[in-house]
């Protein structure tokens, strides 16, 4: 079994999801006591945000990739970034450490694919949503087309993510507006919906939306198990 470095924090309640669930994937596959071999170094998400806000990617990338290789000094054999937003300076991170990076967008384009749908509606950050980082991978690399909501869901959907998930909140009427900008997608012809932030996952799931949801931390989750018991 390969050791998972997971780089997380971002926020620490979607990286909890990670743990258990790459824990109880390797305990299905293997039985019996086993676990999944893990470190993981876990960033204080404040400081990331603050990167955030005022554009300085350069800061932040350097703040991951130094995660990863304090992940590299302490055995791991490949990365796993338990965000999706930050894969915005995934190659960075790459680059740096010299570790291979599971990048989620990737596996979440292996599984719309294998599913047969070719339109798809997109939430998650407005970093996420309106930068090219993520959804022109999805374009280029699975020939998908993408669907985003408008500018002023976009803003609710953000809002959302980090004033009340990132901080365990869930709540109803925040919920409510995740189905309606769901229901909008599929009314524009999105035959699935990418959950693209690991925090959503904790507000909506398949059965608030007519379509196929794409759950990107249990995606890449899955994909992880996958290449850490690989040969």
């Amino acid at each position: 079994m390969k050791t998972i470095g997971l780089i997380g924090g971002m926020s620490w309640e979607s990286t909890l999801l990670y743990y258990q669930q790459l824990n109880e994937g390797v305990k299905q596959q293997l039985g019996g006591l086993h676990s999944a071999k893990i470190v993981l170094y876990s960033v204080d998400f404040a400081e990331i945000e603050q990167y955030q806000s005022n554009g300085q990617w350069d800061l932040a990338a350097q703040c991951l990739a130094d995660a990863g290789e304090r992940l590299k000094l302490a055995g791991a054999d490949f990365l796993v970034l338990c965000t999706n937003t930050m894969h915005k300076v995934a190659p960075l991170i790459e680059s740096q450490t010299g570790l291979p990076l599971l990048h989620i967008a990737d596996a979440t384009g292996e599984r719309i694919t294998q599913s047969g749908i070719k339109t798809i509606g997109l939430l998650g950050t407005a970093f996420t949503m309106e930068q090219p980082f993520y959804k022109q991978r999805l374009i280029d690399k699975f020939n998908l087309d993408v669907l985003v909501p408008s500018a002023q869901d976009r803003k609710i959907i953000h809002d959302i993510i980090y004033n009340e998930l990132c901080l365990g909140k869930i709540n109803k009427e925040s919920k409510q507006e995740y189905q309606r900008i769901m229901t909008s997608l599929v009314e524009r012809g999105a035959e699935g919906i990418i959950l693209g932030c690991t925090e959503i996952t904790l507000l909506v799931n398949q059965h608030d939306t007519t379509v196929n949801i794409f759950d990107t931390t249990a995606i890449h989750a899955q994909k992880t198990i996958e290449v850490a018991l690989s040969a």
